[in-house]
């Protein structure tokens, strides 16, 4: 068997290292500047809400696109450069909204890259190694977010907030660079033909029953910002918001620690297991950090468990997911399904973030009752799904079954 680590798993990781980077140093920082423009939760679930639901359209039209395209690469570059410029924005920001603009530019980006990204990996290694190839982007995508919150603590204090997100394009261009010059794209068959309306049509039964429990438990997908914003809100009494925000963001580097383990760890675990049980595990798990946040208080304690349960079943949710998506996807509708899927989770994140946003605001008992039903159902519907059937392009060789 082919080695799964070579040149373009390589490149894309290191992509995802570098992008995370500059992402996490803004999204760590971001919720601090909200609130020093006087924003609140309600504001966050705006911006996260829109952001996540354009890009979805994005990610749609990016994935169809890229079936018609005979090189799929350059449009993950500019992806790439988009979300690069969108964080940066944020240095010039004076009014909740400006950060809304950024915000949704860079998500825009981020939709555009996503599915070519993820068929980029999916045609660089075998089946067999589905779930190693993409626990391994997801664990280096962490790495980043373990360095960039990191990098945010030292700089919030040294250069301010404002020229911490002008210094997030360094690693926000060096990882559109990774992709130009490292990742070796394969032929692919061309759709040029094909409208969208069809292309949707032409997905397997299997992946649409998929959907289907992604969109669901999707709805319980709020944005991590909360966490963050949450724990500086809780935080900010005691210590002031500067002091608040490090241990915020202290916190989160915790979280994205256990994230990047667990999106490498239940790769595994999907390479060798029913791909569907470990998938509705992950979802209910969701119920755990859900549950901590309804006990009230400010202890360090609880928000430890928050962050600590948040990052285990976040790697299982995105690691399992594509790998998952990869095996029942035919080559040749590969972009248009991983558009999709990106498509339903931001759909999902889209009324999730402004309907916790909401929710928090008149009880966070709600809010946290809302994410974990929807949580449940989800990983209830994907647990009574029929067995996967992988679908396989010509020359592919079967791997572990679902």
């Amino acid at each position: 068997m082919k080695h799964w680590l070579n040149r373009t798993v390589l490149g894309i990781g290191l992509a995802s290292l570098f992008a995370d980077i500059g992402h996490e140093l803004a999204t760590c920082a971001m919720p601090a500047l909200l609130a020093s423009l006087g924003g609140a939760s309600a504001a966050l679930g705006i911006i996260e809400g829109i952001a996540d639901g354009l890009a979805s359209f994005a990610k749609l039209l990016s994935g169809v696109y890229s079936d018609r395209l005979a090189r799929r690469k350059p449009l993950a570059v500019l992806g790439y450069v988009m979300t690069a410029s969108g964080m940066a924005s944020f240095a010039l920001a004076t009014q909740w909204w400006h950060i809304l603009l950024g915000r949704t530019a860079g998500w825009l980006g981020r939709g555009v890259r996503k599915p070519v990204r993820n068929v980029l990996l999916a045609e660089a290694t075998t089946p067999e190694t589905y779930g190693r190839v993409f626990g391994f982007e997801r664990a280096m995508d962490c790495a980043g977010a373990v360095i960039g919150p990191s990098m945010a603590i030292y700089l919030i204090h040294t250069v301010g907030l404002k020229s911490l997100f002008a210094l997030t394009l360094i690693p926000g261009l060096a990882a559109a660079m990774c992709i130009a010059f490292l990742v070796r794209e394969k032929p692919h068959t061309l759709q040029q033909d094909r409208k969208l309306s069809l292309s949707l049509y032409v997905l397997p039964r299997e992946f649409r029953q998929f959907l289907l429990g992604v969109g669901i438990a999707g709805l319980g997908d709020f944005s991590n910002a909360f966490l963050i914003l949450w724990a500086t809100q809780a935080f900010t009494p005691h210590y002031g918001l500067e002091t608040a925000a490090s241990y915020a963001v202290l916190f989160y580097i915790g979280y994205n620690a256990i994230y990047m383990v667990s999106c490498y760890a239940n790769g595994l675990l999907a390479d060798r297991f029913s791909k569907k049980w470990v998938l509705a595990i992950g979802y209910s798990l969701a119920v755990i950090p859900a549950a901590a946040l309804m006990v009230p208080g400010d202890s360090f304690v609880k928000f430890a468990v928050v962050f600590a349960a948040s990052g285990w079943y976040m790697g299982v949710w995105e690691t399992v997911e594509s790998s998952t998506a990869a095996m029942l996807l035919p080559s040749d509708v590969r972009g248009t399904g991983f558009g999709v899927l990106a498509t339903v989770n931001g759909i999902g994140d889209l009324f999730s973030s402004i309907i916790v946003g909401a929710l928090w605001v008149i009880s966070p008992v709600a809010a946290m009752g809302f994410v974990m039903a929807a949580s449940l159902i989800g990983a209830a519907i994907i647990a009574r799904t029929h067995p996967i059937t992988m679908q396989l392009a010509p020359g592919e060789s079967p791997g572990a079954n679902g």
